[in-house]
């Protein structure tokens, strides 16, 4: 699609975001008003200024009210003008993995609902396609750590 002004460049946009587990093995995730009815991780776009490990735990904390620890890089992917997300845009999807010791959830009004459930649950959940992959990754990480 061309781009309505030509004169101002769009650039995509960075975001952030984590699956997150819990000290008995479930991990998070949300159903937002983002993704079109499907499911995913909590996470946002990065502000100026800010490093993406402090973007990711600030967004856990706006958005679920929940403090991360242990984050580390998980994946990095691409989202462009997909139809999952409500408006079109184009992302740089930075994922992390991360603990967190507390389950108790305090959403903002981007979160509908949300669950602890085991990463094999987790895919049986509508999760958009991002998630979904991250989701995969963290299952086959966990595989080979454990050989």
């Amino acid at each position: 699609m061309p781009d309505p002004n030509p004169k101002s460049p769009r650039f995509p946009l960075t975001t952030v975001g984590a699956l997150v587990t819990h000290t008995n093995g479930k991990i998070l995730i949300v159903k937002t008003t983002k993704w079109k009815g499907t499911w995913g991780v909590p996470g946002g776009k990065v502000e100026w200024g800010e490093t993406l490990e402090t973007a990711v735990k600030r967004e856990f904390r706006e958005e679920v009210g929940l403090e991360l620890t242990n984050v580390r890089f998980a994946l990095l992917q691409e989202a462009v003008i997909d139809p999952q997300f409500v408006r079109e845009a184009h992302f740089i999807l930075v994922n992390y993995y991360a603990n967190c010791d507390r389950d108790l959830v305090f959403p903002n009004e981007e979160i509908e609902t949300w669950a602890w459930v085991s990463p094999q649950e987790a895919l049986e959940y509508p999760l958009n396609s991002y998630t979904r992959i991250l989701v995969e990754d963290y299952l086959q990480t966990q595989i080979c750590y454990n050989q």
